[in-house]
């Protein structure tokens, strides 16, 4: 049996890892890992790719950046040759990110059985890019996993068979659990000068928050504000770094004597961060869901989640952006009256394990 996974993005790379371990131990699973070029940072990559115990990918696209529609293209030509070449019986995908839709629409017009790890998620907000991409991913999928229980509803709703649905919980949460004890270790909170419940933790690059100068303004007033009261640890994403320079904003940010500005960090030192922070500030996906496994307060600045089981069973709290005056409350509330940690069905560090049994099953 041959599966191509793919990864363009580094969420994906802590989804693909425990699936590339859960293959390795079935000798008739030959597995190779395409990587699209999307998110480009070579050094960041080969970090990811170290601390998670990845094989280095068998085909590097190098696609790199641009539109929507020109990296999509890339990728779909790019790809096309790979598995000519390649010849593979499955094409596993994960997430919702260009390079998961590309690969899964050249894999079904060659008649290639695609596998979508993560799927059934929805924001309900087509106006995201990535909302468009689970959809076609998921109605072109021939076996779909689904990580939280609105992915079946979801899948259900939009007429997808159940015999190609999986309810088998989330990889994303088996590369945390695995990883954990290695992240006690981390010297990042030395190597900064941080202390243990002394800060909140600060991630912002979603377009909708950090490509106007009105809504960066408003952003950077409120980490201000924030920061009167608690120091912030601000680990920040290239395009918003760009975005602030740009429209003028970088150096209101870089003299705030109570935010501190890190580059962006490995997997190990980024959840080191989290693990140790009073809380995370977000308007990531992934950081919902992990969040929540390490019962993190979380505030996503965000109209809408795909992740509704971060709210509520999780600690995380949705703020639309008109509505972020309202943040140092809820800062305050959840500290105030920490929840205690609920667990998630099938959140347990078993996901691929499960996944792996039902591929093999169904050969």
């Amino acid at each position: 049996m041959k599966i191509i996974s793919v990864v363009g993005a580094r969420p994906n790379f802590m989804k693909v890892a425990p699936l590339s371990i859960a293959f390795s131990k079935y000798p008739q699973i030959e597995h190779k890992i395409v990587h699209t070029g999307q998110h480009y940072d070579y050094s960041m990559n080969k970090l990811f790719f170290e601390q998670l115990g990845i094989p280095d990918p068998d085909v590097h696209l190098n696609v790199g950046s641009g539109s929507h529609a020109k990296q999509t293209a890339e990728i779909m030509s790019k790809f096309e040759d790979v598995l000519i070449q390649e010849s593979p019986d499955y094409l596993l995908v994960v997430g919702d990110v260009n390079s998961t839709v590309a690969c899964s629409l050249v894999a079904s017009k060659m008649h290639i059985k695609v596998i979508h790890v993560e799927a059934g998620l929805r924001s309900n907000d087509r106006r995201m890019p990535e909302e468009l991409n689970r959809i076609v991913t998921d109605h072109l999928s021939d076996m779909l996993f689904v990580s939280e229980e609105s992915g079946l509803i979801n899948l259900e709703r939009e007429g997808i068979s159940k015999d190609k649905v999986h309810f088998v919980g989330n990889v994303m949460i088996d590369s945390l659990i695995r990883n954990l004890e290695k992240v006690k270790m981390n010297e990042v909170m030395n190597l900064n000068g941080l202390t243990s419940n002394s800060f909140g933790l600060v991630t912002l690059h979603r377009p909708s928050n950090v490509d106007t100068k009105e809504s960066l303004e408003n952003l950077v007033y409120l980490l201000k504000n924030i920061s009167k009261q608690y120091k912030l640890v601000f680990p920040m994403h290239p395009r918003t770094k760009n975005n602030l320079n740009r429209f003028g904003v970088l150096e209101s940010i870089l003299s705030e004597p109570n935010i501190q500005i890190l580059e962006p960090q490995g997997y190990f030192e980024f959840l080191k961060l989290m693990k140790e922070c009073l809380f995370v500030l977000t308007d990531s996906g992934g950081i919902q869901e992990e969040t929540t496994y390490l019962n993190v307060p979380c505030i996503t600045i965000r109209d809408n989640t795909e992740r509704p089981i971060t709210c509520t069973l999780g600690t995380n709290t949705l703020v639309p952006f008109k509505e972020i005056d309202s943040i140092e409350a809820i800062i305050e509330s959840k500290l105030t009256k920490k929840a205690a940690k609920v667990e998630v069905p099938y959140w347990d560090g078993n996901t691929a394990k499960r996944i792996t049994e039902i591929i093999v099953a169904n050969y």
